[in-house]
């Protein structure tokens, strides 16, 4: 899953392709480097990040999914909307996009859940220590991070298969970095132990690209990133949302 950001301030890339032109030209190059999902985001949640209004969230996302849609059917390319705002899902399910991002696991928007069994699309729920979109750095500890991570997850897959949500349609990410804590330790632990959440029956997503948890300033974690990706994929990852690519691929 490659990873496109529509946003002034992402962490990682917040402006570089805030433009449709320039977006569109990125998701092109995500198409070409091999990627199998794009991942289309109007909306940082990143520490500091900034809330994003409906309108202005669907007038950023919109239009680049019209435009890539026929270039990713083309390709076999799926495109997921990494919203937690259930109209924002349903205009880019209209528009092309065939997965939903709930990085809120429908704590964002109590609608989410109906319009995602009313679509019949995949949908992922994301772990956050954090009830809203906006993470936090707290250092927040646990006794059991695994623990504490799986008993939310299942409360949230309850919650899904309630509102109508086909099981085959969940797919689970555990959380990574600042949004299971500030302490880098607890994202390690996760991943030493993924195969642990293979008893909840979901295809698993991993996103450590580029995170805080990993060592060394945000030009220096490529390398850490692909391990913690491998290490991911070796203890039951099946999606790994990603920005580089091409490096990614080489490393399968």
């Amino acid at each position: 899953m490659g990873i496109l950001n529509i946003t002034p301030d992402s962490f990682s890339d917040g402006g570089v392709y805030f433009s449709l032109n320039k977006a569109i030209s990125r998701a092109k190059e995500i198409i070409k480097e091999g990627a199998d999902i794009i991942d289309v985001g109007g909306e940082s949640s990143g520490p500091n990040s900034v809330f994003v209004s409906e309108e202005e969230e669907l007038k950023r996302v919109i239009p680049v999914i019209k435009k890539i849609a026929p270039i990713c059917k083309k390709h076999k390319v799926l495109i997921s909307i990494d919203t937690y705002k259930s109209e924002v899902a349903r205009q880019a399910v209209k528009a092309g996009a065939s997965i939903i991002n709930d990085v809120t696991a429908f704590r964002g928007d109590p609608k989410m859940a109906g319009a995602a069994a009313e679509l019949n699309v995949p949908i992922i729920l994301m772990y956050s220590k954090d009830s809203t979109a906006r993470t936090t750095r707290l250092e927040k500890k646990y006794k059991d991070v695994v623990k504490t991570v799986m008993e939310f997850l299942e409360e949230q897959i309850k919650y899904a298969r309630d509102a109508g949500i086909k099981k085959e349609n969940i797919i689970i990410d555990p959380g990574m970095g600042a949004f299971i804590s500030a302490i880098p330790e607890y994202s390690f632990e996760i991943l030493r132990r993924l195969s642990e959440f293979k008893k909840l029956g979901c295809e698993i997503l991993i996103g450590t690209s580029r995170k805080s948890f990993l060592p060394g300033a945000l030009s220096q974690r490529l390398i850490p990133s692909l391990i913690a990706n491998m290490v991911a994929v070796k203890n039951g990852a099946s999606i790994l949302r990603v920005h580089d690519v091409i490096a990614s691929r080489k490393c399968l």
